[in-house]
């Protein structure tokens, strides 16, 4: 039961897929520094699983929602990320992921 209702919660399945479009990426800049297959393989399984939870999303919602809220997820946590990886961002950086933000907020009201 609880698979069933992972992927039927659409909530679930939209922050799943901004975490794994942002771990991707966490992932793309460590293997920038050194690609091996391990690394490669690593993506290609993390993107798998997020084009996963983006189908099963996409049967129960609208395109444009479903992109929205990936798309908000995803920006708050690389945003967030780049802290933890030793690469803060300049002050036009954090405005310019503050306007993605607020424009997926006024979207999506």
């Amino acid at each position: 039961m609880l698979v069933l209702d992972f992927v039927s919660n659409k909530a679930v399945l939209a922050i799943a897929a901004g975490v794994g479009y942002a771990v991707a990426t966490l992932l793309m800049k460590a293997a920038s520094e050194s690609a091996t297959t391990v690394a490669i393989g690593a993506i290609a399984l993390m993107l798998a699983g997020v084009v996963t939870a983006e189908i099963l999303l996409l049967k129960q919602v609208d395109l444009g929602i479903a992109y929205i809220a990936i798309m908000a997820t995803e920006t708050i946590l690389v945003l967030a990320a780049t802290f933890f990886i030793g690469q803060p961002l300049s002050t036009q950086e954090l405005a310019g992921g503050a306007l993605v933000v607020l424009g997926v907020a006024v979207v999506s009201a």
